[in-house]
């Protein structure tokens, strides 16, 4: 099968590498990356363990389709428990990390204990080296992997690091890969910081073997890309435009959330939407230089863009007018909407800062949304701050994540998080989170599904999880009504399991826009000996989902954890389609577990236990 076989166990407390055999039962049981390394993890540690001491353990794992001609089959994911929720943690990345662990011989790194002083693990191939770090500690990650592939000689190296954020226990930092991909949410950076492990340098020539039928797997995942190719939104707007593409869309529908969930739909879109990244300005450029792919990758979704350096008076330093990733959707949507702040050079250049020192622009966004709340309110004065901080102010938007970045001053409490940072102020309602993560650029009021998804993620806030947002807004792939709970329970637990399996596969979720489980199905039979059928992939992603939970409840979470804030649940939204409208989790909520086969507390019964072998 497309496994190597092989994992590596690096304990940094002793400095000692160990290489282990891959455990088949439990990939046949869990697939991969998501799964089978979560099935590693709760094996491992103890539900309650400090996120940031020694004894938490943290996971970079592959697919079976990681490093195969299976499209975006690039993916990578992190898996650990978060310091910024207390819950299971996975955070999933693309670029060409995941496909390079996989040509070095290695499904799997755990990584456990924590170095007594800075190093980085830098393997190629079978030579696997625990280094020195001291010089990289305090260096940023675009910094980081410059440094590294010079003392390598060699700029196929790829590389996944920690910036100066996940040094300085920003607790939602990143780990970021090939400059501007991200490990991006929850802290798993952070935890990376807690073990002074500040990088990963892997560069491997043993290609991926052992597929169980080369020919047919060849001509499946070419039907299958075609697929893709053929799709409105895979084959064109993601293409064309990026995950942007939402941005006016999902203002339009009344579901994007602004000035910390206050509205629901922000006046200056249009100004930071995939349209104006596209626009020409006056010198004949856009702010878009081109899109991007990650490894074997046909659809391009990332975004190259550049800085108006005649324009933009927020910051003048020429370091930043080069070429960088993004702006994402989500970015923009954090950066701008939740801040009320309308400037396109202005969240491009907080999306570099985001980049080179490794936080999620998600949670910062929203932290930053909460703070301009705060002192609208005159709970933070601008004397703790050290400047004004209103909703719509670029500059109060970049400074403070130049403070974040560096851990200065009011940045470290930005740092925290929302939840945190509201409860020091005596208004927990004000953080716009689930389970201590911050949302996604989505209103739950005017997309209703959204609001169960989020109160019960398994890893806090979420849209990843449960994209429900196809079906409700898209019409993918049926369309059912965003204003109505009817129905969604039932859409929640079909888009949890399926996107479970997707993410234990090795490709993106983005294929899910023209992909089904029965086209991931084929691939996965071809590629994997065993049996991989329909049923038994629905098997495995119910069992994925379940095990996450269990971690949960013995972590401590219950069914008061599988909340909304009351500023959704309380006050309607005023304008848009959803005007009036409130989110009706207390009517989904009590179907879902039902559905789940979980008790009044949220926990899985013991038949459910029994049925999929937990």
């Amino acid at each position: 099968m497309a496994w190597t076989r092989k994992f590596l166990r690096i304990d940094l407390t002793k400095g000692t590498v160990k290489v282990e055999d891959l455990n088949m039962k439990w990939a046949d049981e869990y697939l991969g990356q998501r799964g089978l390394a979560t099935k590693y993890f709760v094996e491992e540690v103890d539900p309650k363990v400090d996120p940031l001491s020694p004894a938490n353990k943290m996971i970079f794992t592959t697919g079976p389709l990681t490093g195969t001609m299976a499209s975006t089959g690039g993916r990578y994911s992190v898996v650990t428990k978060g310091p910024l929720t207390g819950a299971i943690a996975c955070s999933n990345s693309g670029g060409y990390f995941g496909a390079e662990l996989k040509f070095a011989g290695w499904d799997m790194i755990i990584v456990e204990g924590k170095s007594p002083k800075p190093v980085y693990l830098s393997i190629a191939d079978d030579k696997v080296e625990i280094r020195d770090a001291s010089h990289l500690w305090g260096k940023t990650v675009w910094e980081t992997e410059e440094t590294i592939k010079k003392t390598h000689q060699d700029p196929l190296i790829h590389v996944s690091s920690i910036g100066r954020s996940g040094e300085n226990g920003v607790l939602y930092a990143c780990i970021v890969n090939d400059l501007h991909r991200a490990a991006g949410r929850s802290g798993v950076g952070t935890v990376m910081g807690s073990k002074n492990l500040k990088a990963i340098a892997v560069r491997g020539t043993k290609g991926v073997g052992n597929i169980r039928d080369p020919k047919e797997f060849m001509k499946v995942t070419f039907e299958k890309k075609k697929v893709l190719a053929d799709n409105a939104v895979t084959g064109q707007g993601l293409p064309t435009y990026g995950t942007q593409v939402l941005m006016n869309v999902i203002n339009e529908i009344g579901a994007l959330p602004t000035r910390n969930h206050r509205d629901v739909q922000f006046e200056s879109a249009s100004k930071i939407s995939a349209e104006a990244m596209h626009e020409k300005r006056p010198d004949g450029k856009s702010h878009l230089v081109t899109n991007q792919a990650c490894f074997g990758c046909t659809i391009a979704c990332g975004r190259i863009s550049k800085l108006d350096e005649k324009h933009f008076t927020v910051v003048n330093n020429p370091k930043y007018w080069g070429a960088s990733g993004g702006l994402e959707y989500e970015a923009a949507w954090a950066l701008g909407c939740a801040n009320g702040v309308g400037d396109l050079d202005a969240l491009q250049y907080v999306n570099m800062l985001c980049n080179e020192d490794g936080f999620d622009p998600i949670s910062f966004g929203a932290t930053i949304g909460a703070a301009m709340e705060l002192f609208d309110l005159g709970l933070i004065k601008k004397e703790e701050i050290g400047f004004d901080a209103p909703f719509g102010s670029a500059e109060a938007l970049v400074k403070l994540a130049e403070m974040t970045a560096r851990g200065e001053g009011f940045g470290k409490v930005i740092g925290l998080g929302s939840k945190r940072m509201c409860e020091k102020y005596g208004r927990p309602d004000l953080s716009m989170s689930v389970k201590g993560q911050e949302f996604p650029a989505y209103d739950s009021r005017g997309i209703q599904g959204m609001g169960l998804t989020y109160a019960t993620s398994n890893r806090g806030a979420c849209h990843l999880r449960s994209y429900t947002v196809a079906s409700e807004v898209l019409g993918i792939p049926v369309k059912t009504d965003p204003l109505t709970t009817d129905g969604k329970p039932e859409l929640v637990k079909a888009f949890q399991d399926a996107t479970a399996v997707f993410d234990s596969s090795g490709v993106c979720v983005f294929t899910t826009f023209a992909w089904t489980l029965a086209d991931l199905q084929p691939q996965l039979a071809a590629a994997l000996e065993g049996d991989w059928s329909m049923d038994k992939l629905n098997l495995v992603g119910e069992r994925i989902w379940n095990m996450e939970r269990m971690f949960n409840n013995s972590a401590g979470f219950t069914s008061k954890d599988d909340n909304l804030p009351p500023r959704l649940t309380n006050e309607p939204a005023k304008t848009g389609p959803a005007k009036g409208l409130v989110n009706g989790l207390a009517k989904m909520l009590p179907e879902y577990y039902k559905i789940r086969g979980w008790d009044n507390d949220g926990r899985p019964t013991n038949e459910t236990t029994a049925r999929l072998g937990l």
